[in-house]
């Protein structure tokens, strides 16, 4: 629970609003409607992905609807082609395990290597739904204030428009 800890006492640091909601982990954007999370707010689509020569890790936020096609965000990103990075990258890169996938996770990204891809229909929203680094609950967040939290980090953000 270090992750988690780690993150939502940062969110308090700056301030930033959040509502929490605890529920049994959960590893897929289905797994989440089946416990009625859809209904209450936009749940993010996370992926964490790398270039061919993994130099370029990219954290991919987009709408719950958005079909996650690696090969047109690649096309997209002009980054040549991409692909999931393993687990061991994950741990390593942003200290969380598979399945809690977060914008949040920038927090453990000290070397801010990480770009952050978000969606930009999901700009203006003002209830997004992300893991606070752990797939055991959910952190609900305004758009703005997850622009806000990731900006603290120092990663880079692009903001881009998924099909």
């Amino acid at each position: 629970m270090e992750a988690r800890d780690k993150a939502l006492t940062t969110l308090k640091e700056l301030n930033i609003n959040y509502e929490l909601t605890e529920h049994p982990a959960v590893y897929t954007i289905d797994e989440m409607k089946d416990l009625n999370l859809l209904e209450m707010g936009v749940v993010c689509k996370n992926l964490f992905l790398r270039d061919q020569k993994g130099k370029n890790h990219y954290l991919v936020v987009i709408s719950p609807e958005k079909k996650a096609d690696i090969k047109t965000i690649g096309l997209l990103l002009e980054s040549g082609k991409l692909s999931f990075a393993s687990e061991d990258r994950l741990n390593n890169i942003l200290g969380i395990p598979k399945g809690a996938v977060s914008p949040l996770a920038v927090i453990n990204n000290s070397d801010k290597s990480v770009t952050v891809v978000i969606d930009e229909d999901l700009r203006g929203e003002q209830r997004l739904g992300v893991h606070p680094n752990d797939n055991t609950a959910t952190v609900w967040i305004s758009f703005d204030e997850l622009i806000k939290f990731i900006s603290h980090n120092g990663n880079v953000i692009k903001c881009e428009t998924f099909a």
